[in-house]
């Protein structure tokens, strides 16, 4: 009896430790599922964080190129205003002219020197504008110069001649426009295109279009197109000539020197 009491024991104690093993070992088997689930979910917060910082950096150059397209718009709105105000107080003036007009027999004395001083003026404009259309422009100022001294030509005529000139001057500021002409350059007479953005840039290209000239307001000379813009030039002749839809390009322009 006792004998099989002990076996009893023996097989319950081996029983016992196969269980114990039986545990230990799924034991270890949950944990390495866990280290894997572990090592798996660090890839991927890895990823996460890789995709915020990706997203983080576009965002960041998102916001510096915003906050430069604000300001080149805030710049660009100061001199629009400010050339408006120009063409506003131009606008004045030559209505207030119209209005002295309206009684020219009895303010003629008065006009005529007036009519000559505003014919000085635009000649001495055109020659320190940018040479567009230069040669037409200065013809245009000796043909007023000469209904001036036509006796035919009464005051009024003249006086409405001299304020389309003035017209004509101001339309040379707006948009884009561009034309064919000759580039002496380097002693050297060359068939361009020539393309100014209002009174901002002029500049001319070759009708080749290989080379590319910028006129130089300041030392009132041109010089050689970078040929970096050579391709933005030709689009923007082509825009000029409503050959393609307008679009954003990029033109080298002088800025202007501030006052001290």
């Amino acid at each position: 009896m006792t004998k099989v009491i002990n076996k009893s024991k023996v097989a319950a104690a081996l029983i016992g430790m196969f269980a114990i093993a039986g545990s230990a070992s799924a034991a270890a088997q949950d944990i390495s599922t866990l280290q894997n689930e572990e090592a798996k979910t660090h890839t991927a917060d890895k990823r996460s964080q890789q995709k915020i910082d990706s997203l983080f950096e576009q965002s960041q150059e998102l916001l510096y190129e915003y906050r430069a397209v604000v300001d080149e718009y805030e710049n660009l709105k100061v001199y629009n205003d400010h050339v408006q105000r120009l063409v506003d107080d131009q606008n004045a003036s030559l209505a207030s002219l119209q209005r002295q007009i309206d009684g020219i027999e009895a303010t003629k004395q008065g006009v005529v020197p007036l009519m000559y001083n505003m014919i000085d003026a635009l000649e001495q404009f055109v020659e320190l504008d940018l040479p567009i259309h230069k040669e037409r422009r200065m013809a245009r100022v000796e043909r007023l110069r000469e209904i001036m001294s036509a006796s035919n030509v009464t005051t009024s005529e003249q006086f409405r001649q001299i304020t389309e000139a003035y017209q004509a001057e101001m339309d040379y500021g707006a948009g884009l426009i561009a034309y064919e002409g000759k580039l002496q350059f380097e002693g050297e007479e060359i068939s361009v295109d020539f393309f100014h953005l209002g009174r901002a840039a002029l500049m001319a290209q070759s009708l080749d279009l290989k080379n590319g000239w910028i006129y130089n307001k300041d030392t009132g000379a041109w010089e050689a197109l970078d040929d970096a813009y050579l391709g933005a030039l030709t689009k923007a002749i082509r825009m000029a000539r409503k050959q393609t839809a307008p679009d954003l390009i990029k033109l080298p322009i002088y800025a202007a020197e501030r006052a001290e």
